[in-house]
């Protein structure tokens, strides 16, 4: 099965994004090859960029704290597990207290790093972090892969608090959807959601079919196009139906 996701509001756009750069983050750095620690340090580059809005920590925060007491609401329904509970507002209370003492701007100490900012001014430029153009960079680069991890690791430490408070948002906003089994007759599925307003659409389907949802929604209606994709031609309409779990998330 292969999940794709839609995001309604710019939000959430980040969150995924940002929840995206650190999945190519964590696999990257637990790599060894100089090349490969090149990309984890870029992807540090790239998040800085994706989470510089100055509110997201105060909206993370905000949100954490409404969801813990949403969960704290739960602890008298005898249908909800409670050790299963207690573990979820555990972790909010974690993440939440972490994110709470990271101090500053968001990635202001690789900011601070005028070697690293050199760095990061060069990898914009295609093919611009040569050894010629870096030589200090190509000497760390030279460095014991235990080195390399050690160093990166300390740079990401501070934001590290900021991806697992998102982490714990968006694993709290894909647990609230009620998913349904629904066909897409003809390749094309159509709801009306009435003005409710949603935060996050998920499509789970069979990866066999080989059929790509395009998705378009708003607070009124859900679409979605099904198209199939081979060899270097473009996505052409989907032939049959096709059948797929569709998740409504909302907090």
């Amino acid at each position: 099965m292969i999940v794709y996701e839609y995001p309604f509001n710019e939000r959430i756009r980040t969150l995924l994004r940002l929840e995206d750069l650190y999945e190519k983050f964590n696999f990257f750095i637990h790599q060894s090859h100089p090349l490969q620690h090149h990309v984890a340090l870029s992807t540090i580059f790239e998040m800085l960029e994706v989470a510089g809005r100055a509110d997201l920590k105060s909206d993370l925060l905000q949100e954490l704290e409404r969801q813990k007491q949403t969960l704290i609401s739960f602890k008298s329904n005898p249908n909800v597990q409670a050790e299963r509970l207690d573990e979820v507002l555990s972790d909010v209370d974690r993440v939440s207290s972490a994110l709470i003492a990271a101090t500053g701007k968001t990635g202001q100490n690789v900011r601070d790093n005028e070697w690293l900012m050199s760095i990061r001014g060069r990898t914009i430029i295609p093919g611009g972090a040569c050894e010629f153009d870096l030589p200090s960079y190509h000497a760390w680069q030279q460095n014991s892969a235990e080195k390399r991890f050690a160093d990166i690791s300390s740079w990401f430490a501070p934001i590290a608090p900021l991806f697992d408070a998102i982490n714990v948002v968006l694993g709290l906003l894909r647990e609230s959807g009620s998913t349904v089994k629904v066909i897409a007759n003809n390749s094309s599925y159509q709801q009306m959601l009435q003005g409710k307003m949603y935060q996050l659409l998920r499509v789970k389907l069979d990866q066999e079919l080989g059929a790509i949802p395009e998705i378009s929604a708003n607070k009124y209606m859900l679409w979605i196009r099904f198209m199939s994709q081979g060899g270097v031609s473009k996505p052409k309409l989907f032939e049959n139906d096709v059948p797929f779990e569709l998740t409504l998330c909302n907090f």
